[in-house]
């Protein structure tokens, strides 16, 4: 059973992965301060924050919707780490393995979205639910035309 949002395994890897995001950009060049490294630590530090305050909400879909924030962080995320690999900023190696470790929050983050979904879709009913009686109205009787 989970306490808190910190039981989540997709905000562990996608806090871990804002920590390296922090180390890694230290060296960018400085007249990047204010631009792509001040970019790529906001969009990092915005998916476990979202998914932070997803679970502290009082709704699903209220969850959902901040899950969603941080899937798109984490996209912005990926763009930027390819601009600055491309640009030279970050050897090919430390790219390599941020982009990885971004595919992997990534994966998690969908996995959580599609199951909330589901559940939202299809909830779990009580054993003293009952039965329902019509699942489906009935197909509508058809006319025929006569010859």
């Amino acid at each position: 059973m989970l306490k808190n949002y910190g039981d989540l395994r997709v905000w562990q890897e996608s806090y871990g992965l804002c920590l390296d995001v922090y180390r890694q950009t230290r060296a960018l060049p400085a007249d990047e301060k204010y631009g792509l490294t001040s970019q790529l630590r906001r969009a990092a530090v915005s998916v476990p924050s979202n998914i932070a305050e997803g679970y502290g909400r009082r709704t699903s879909g209220e969850y959902l919707q901040s899950l969603h924030i941080a899937y798109g962080s984490v996209c912005e995320l990926q763009t930027q780490l390819h601009l600055a690999s491309d640009l030279g900023y970050l050897a090919p190696d430390t790219s390599k393995a941020l982009l990885n470790r971004i595919g992997s929050v990534e994966r998690m983050l969908k996995a959580l979205i599609r199951a909330l979904d589901e559940r939202r879709a299809f909830p779990r009913r009580s054993d003293s639910s009952p039965e329902p009686q019509n699942p489906r109205p009935p197909e509508p009787q058809r006319k025929t035309r006569g010859a």
